[in-house]
This record gives structure tokens, sequence and C-alpha cells, in this order.
């Protein structure tokens, strides 16, 4: 038996770009079977409905709001739901895991890091962080493609949002260069086709059990195609 979970996920109102509420999101992974999502809204420094001139404080209680609101619904239909966010630098994105929402409330102007700066910080307070479609190429994104190799703990080889080949390119990028795979559907709405994401062999209790087993290469890519 192995236990599936979704590693990119958006909600509405926080997520500016999404259409899909904490609890439609939590009902419809449940329906599918899955055990747990990862709720990564996207951050204050990016495609956020956060206000800008919020307190701090405020703008992380507004930004936490889907994921207390997804974890409230998954605790009423039995489903895990850990917390995430996507980090935003001129349009380059990243998956960031492990830092609890208690730990943003502390760490105010945190979104005006530079890329070497903001993995430094993470790595250092025990998070884990992974480049999101690597290889999308928009006209907001000043510097399209992966970072640095060594800037990252895992990287996204597939995307339930982009092309079949620019997910291929993130496959071979991170197969060359030994970096830990991860997938995801990178959700918006419920009228998804095709849910992605990654399998365990084993239930995880909490975010860093997803953490280690990615790390680990001890996932399975859940993607319409053999990874």
């Amino acid at each position: 038996m192995s236990y599936q979970y979704e590693t990119h996920l958006h909600t509405s109102p926080v997520s500016a770009c999404s259409i899909a509420s904490p609890e439609e999101q939590v009902r419809a992974y449940k329906a599918k079977g899955y055990a747990g999502i990862i709720v990564t809204d996207h951050f204050v420094n990016g495609n956020s409905s956060c206000p800008r001139n919020m307190s701090w404080k405020k703008k992380m209680a507004y930004f936490v709001s889907g994921y207390e609101q997804a974890r409230k619904e998954g605790d009423r239909v039995g489903l895990s739901v850990f917390f995430g966010f996507e980090y935003c630098l001129h349009g380059t994105e990243f998956l960031t895991y492990g830092l609890s929402p208690e730990f943003l409330f502390e760490h105010p102007d945190m979104d005006k890091l530079s890329i070497e700066q903001f993995s430094r910080f993470v790595r250092r307070h025990g998070g884990y962080l992974a480049q999101a479609h690597p290889f999308r190429d928009e006209f907001w994104i000043r510097n399209p493609g992966p970072i640095e190799p060594h800037l990252m703990d895992g990287i996204e080889v597939y995307n339930g949002g982009m092309p079949h080949m620019v997910n291929e390119r993130a496959q071979a990028f991170a197969a060359l260069h030994g970096i830990p795979m991860q997938s995801g559907s990178d959700s918006h709405s419920v009228e998804l086709k095709f849910t992605s994401g990654i399998s365990l062999e084993k239930k995880a209790d909490n975010i860093f059990d997803i953490i280690k087993a990615i790390k680990s290469n001890a996932v399975g890519q859940i993607t319409p195609y053999a990874i």
C-alpha cells in the first residue's frame, strides 16, 4: 500500500490565482484517495492577494489563513494537511517546507531575501526548498531556468501546469545534478483531470517525514508518464 500526497496546491483567496477554497481543495483530494496535501499558497512576495500596506503580523495572519482553514477541514474529513509556501523572487518560485506558521510571524521582512540568502535562511532553520517548474519561461520571470543546484534541496520534475517538454527538461536537469525529485499538480482548482504529487510507502505524520522521504529518493512520482 502507498500513500499519496499533493506537494503543490493553492487556495482562494490567499493565492490570487486560485479559484478553489481551502475546504474545496481538501474535500477534492480526500475524494481522490489522497492521504494528505501540502498547502503552498503564494507568499506575500508573489501572486498573493494579501494587501501590501498591512503590518507584518497582519500579513502573516492573512497568509496562513488558507492553511488553517484547510487543516480544520482536513481534521473533519480525515485528510492530513501540512504547511508550506511558494516563495517568489522576480518570478522564480520555490516550494518551501519545514518552516511553521509561527516561525513566519517571528521573521519580518523575510520576503525581501535574495535567492542565495533565502536558501541559506531556510536551511539554517531546518527547512527545505525545491525550485518549482524550473524551466517555465514567461515574461514576468527575470532569469528563467534553474538556479544553481547547490542552492536547492529538491526540484519539481513534474508540474501539472507545464507542457510535457518543460517537465522533461526539469527531469533531465535533476538527473544530471543528482537533485532529489518531486512532482505536484500546482492545483488552483478542483476541476483537475489529473492530480499529481508523490507517493510514500509509510504514512507521513508530519512535514518532516515528507522532506526526509524526498531527500532520500524514497518517493514515487505521480505523473501521467513514467519517471
